[in-house]
């Protein structure tokens, strides 16, 4: 691999020219060789670490003996309250520093959000302290990150609990790339379950909408800008939060693959497989709260979640009440339980003070509100952003036009089984126009909003990297209940 100082510009291509992915099938994309092309983006290698100092050592002894470029691979290490603090070993890459986390929280997440808040580099590396990455480890992950600045990029490791050696004898294997001698292969195990799913899926092509569940944080890389466009790591999370951040990455159009040439030895005991039944038991309470995607978590037919799979916007313009409540109370009766209404209007011009209460111009407008405005599913806006992250759908539906009960999940049903990106259900045909509502999948339409050229139709770049079809509303059960009730 060369290793030229590269330009100054911080983007793969312009996203005009990005490759367009289609769902999650990432074959139109073609990395180089390893040891055969000239990197040019820096990345941020972000180690959260607590009480680790043994396994720290070796991690970074393997990060000093890299072939990705020393002068683009900066190493962050995030003291989570280490007692005593730790310290940067004899053996590890130049650019190196350890930040201390604010007291004030813990944990993994917290600690990688204290290291992206002073990362430089245009990728961030997540890289747990208890991992010994191959000699070409950064460089397997960063190839791709040169060919689409979408992508979110994980590592393969093995599972072993032999004896650890020292830090000297760990960076002379991995410079002289004897990285797999390190350990007794046949001893250790894989990831069994990502191996599964790879299998399964041809290496997650055929995941679309759930490949974010091998996103694991023990090696996973990621745009710098999409990780703050994310929202970051949730620290309410002390344990599953890669994979609660990976749902949130991919409904900010992210692409997920993995790299078997980038090996990895994950030292120590694998939680999953040692403790599997009671990390579930901690984990799933808090996934089936954040991660609508996870339907089997959330099997009760009544209750409110944390983050809906759906939120309708309803723009209430000028409509009579009796069509917005119409349309509110159709969906709040929806089977599918954990949907949310937002009614976009004029909130804030609503005057005060005395008035006629029944000639009141306004009427209309302060009946919605006396009616939702303590209903904990609704909310009252006056305007929307772009797309409803971290939901995993956008139903925008005109007011008067009432849903089935079941519409909203037969909806979401056959959007996940089809891959649509847009369903566009025609209700009603006037001499002008045709009346339309939208259901829009999240991560549909932020990866086309990121991919547009300038001047180019949003619908146009979805249609290409997920789908937009047009659907009989009557069939899925829309009907017109704008009359007063």
């Amino acid at each position: 691999m060369t290793t030229e100082t590269p330009s100054s510009t911080a983007t793969v291509t312009s996203p005009g020219r990005m490759p367009r992915i289609r769902g999650n099938d990432h074959a139109v994309l073609t990395p180089p060789p390893l040891g055969a092309w000239t990197p040019r983006l820096s990345v941020s290698v972000v180690i959260p670490a607590h009480r680790s100092q043994r396994t720290l050592d070796l991690t970074l002894a393997a990060l000093a003996a890299q072939s990705y470029p020393a002068h683009l691979l900066e190493v962050i290490v995030a003291d989570d309250g280490s007692e005593p603090p730790l310290r940067i070993p004899e053996i590890a890459p130049e650019r190196t520093r350890i930040v201390r986390c604010d007291p004030d929280g813990w944990g993994a997440a917290w600690a990688c959000n204290s290291a992206v808040r002073v990362a430089e580099g245009e990728i961030v590396h997540r890289l747990d302290s208890d991992v010994i990455p191959y000699r070409r480890h950064v460089e397997a992950l960063m190839r791709w990150h040169h060919l689409a600045d979408y992508l979110v990029v994980t590592g393969t490791l093995r599972f072993t609990e032999e004896d650890l050696p020292a830090p000297a004898e760990v960076h002379a294997a991995v410079a002289g790339d004897r990285a797999a001698s390190l350990f007794d292969w046949a001893a250790s195990r894989p990831h069994a379950w990502i191996e599964e799913q790879a299998a399964k899926t041809r290496d997650l092509r055929d995941a679309p909408i759930e490949a974010f569940k091998v996103h694991v944080g023990a090696s996973a890389s990621v745009p710098a800008w999409l990780y703050r466009a994310a929202g970051g790591m949730d620290p309410a999370l002390p344990l599953g939060e890669d994979t609660e951040f990976g749902y949130r990455l991919a409904q900010q159009g992210a692409v997920f693959l993995r790299d078997v040439a980038a090996q990895a030895w994950h030292v120590g005991a694998h939680t999953m497989a040692h403790r599997g039944a009671e990390a579930k038991r901690h984990n799933w309470p808090l996934l089936a709260e954040r991660v609508p995607a996870l339907r089997w978590l959330r099997k009760h037919p009544r209750r409110h979640w944390l983050v809906p799979c759906v939120e309708v916007v309803v723009e209430v313009g000028d409509a009579p009440y009796e069509h917005v409540r119409a349309t509110a109370d159709a969906v709040l009766a929806s089977t599918l339980p954990d949907v949310t209404v937002t009614l976009v209007g004029p909130w804030s011009a609503l005057p005060g003070g005395r008035r006629s209460p029944l000639d009141d111009p306004w009427l209309d407008l302060r009946l919605v509100r006396y009616t939702y405005e303590h209903e904990p599913r609704v909310r009252l806006a006056e305007s929307v952003p772009p797309d409803s992250a971290p939901a995993m759908f956008r139903l925008s539906c005109p007011p008067g036009w009432a849903v089935a009960p079941d519409t909203l999940r037969t909806l979401v049903a056959d959007s996940n089984k089809h891959v649509w990106g847009v369903a566009c259900l025609a209700l009603a045909e006037t001499p002008e126009t045709v009346i339309t509502a939208r259901l829009e999948r999240t991560a549909a339409v932020t990866r086309a909003r990121h991919l547009r050229a300038p001047g180019e139709d949003l619908d146009d770049v979805i249609d290409q990297v997920f789908g937009v079809h047009w659907l009989d509303g009557e069939s899925y059960g829309f009907t017109w209940r704008g009359d007063p009730a």
